[in-house]
């Protein structure tokens, strides 16, 4: 029997904070199959010559979202995608978060504001988040207290000035108690979690760097936890099949979790967070079989 050919998709250069390629790359390759680390814009990749194409870190998508969507609905005629291209055209989008609203799934309300329509910050005392409705990292993202307002308008209008959707959220205050938890779902089922402190600080400006997953560490979901990541992935539009997703949850004002993002493009699957799991056995046997 051939060995499955598997492209592992990153971006040019590829990312030093990838944490999962190398160990996925490993592990694949001890378990037979020939495996090539490929980006996805690279010009010479023969996608045709793949069994499956496995989207991994492609961290650069977001200020080229219509080409890499358009990449991904080629490559998904060329071989197998995971995740599906109408998947990455959808979940490219923040704008999802209001179709997952609308099905019920508990989110942290969002205002979106496209380039040329009205502004409308909101009129409480709260804090509030600024960040574009294609972005990935806590790229250009920015959290603002109320008398902070023009430096909000400002952000907003250079996020329209790229052509980008701003998105406004109200920032979630326990998180800088309780922090983010991402349950990690790998071939429909539960994989593991993490915990992760809050990225976005006061007074940092939007366009600084910083470090997307700081404090991570394992984390025992609950089931309130379960029940809504569950509902966010079965309120996905077609019931398409998933290779692979995160569910990114936060606490809402009561202590109840909410839906921060449904990550279905390029997640950080945090492998390396759980080394002594079986999580990357698991997750090896699955890109096979669906390479097969």
């Amino acid at each position: 029997m051939l060995s499955p050919r598997i492209a592992l998709v990153t971006c040019r250069p590829q990312p030093t904070h990838d944490h999962d390629l190398p160990h996925l790359a490993r592990a694949l390759g001890e378990a037979g199959a020939d495996v090539h680390v490929v980006g996805w814009d690279d010009p010479g990749a023969d996608w045709a010559a793949f069994d499956l194409a496995v989207i991994r870190s492609t961290w650069d998508y977001s200020r080229r979202a219509a080409e890499y969507v358009a990449w991904a609905e080629r490559c998904a005629r060329l071989t197998r995608l995971a995740n599906p291209a109408h998947v990455v055209r959808w979940n490219t989008d923040k704008r999802y978060l209001g179709d997952l609203a609308a099905a019920g799934v508990p989110t942290v309300p969002t205002y979106y504001c496209a380039p040329g329509e009205r502004v409308d910050l909101p009129g409480h005392a709260g804090e509030f988040v600024v960040k574009p409705a294609s972005g990935a990292g806590a790229r250009d993202a920015a959290r603002y207290r109320a008398e902070e307002r023009a430096d909000a308008l400002a952000h907003i209008g250079h996020l329209h000035a790229e052509g980008l959707t701003a998105m406004v959220q109200p920032y979630m205050g326990r998180i800088d108690v309780t922090g983010e938890r991402a349950l990690v779902f790998f071939a429909g089922q539960f994989l593991h979690a993490v915990q992760k402190g809050a990225v976005l600080t006061p007074g940092t400006a939007y366009d600084a760097d910083r470090t997307p997953h700081p404090d991570l560490r394992p984390w025992q979901p609950t089931d309130a936890e379960l029940d809504v990541a569950e509902r966010a992935l079965a309120a996905v539009p077609g019931s398409p099949e998933l290779l692979y997703a995160r569910v990114d949850l936060v606490d809402g004002p009561e202590g109840e979790p909410v839906l921060m993002e449904l990550e279905l493009v390029e997640p950080n699957l945090f492998l390396a967070v759980h080394p002594h799991s079986p999580s990357l056995a698991l997750v090896t046997e699955q890109i096979i079989k669906a390479a097969a």
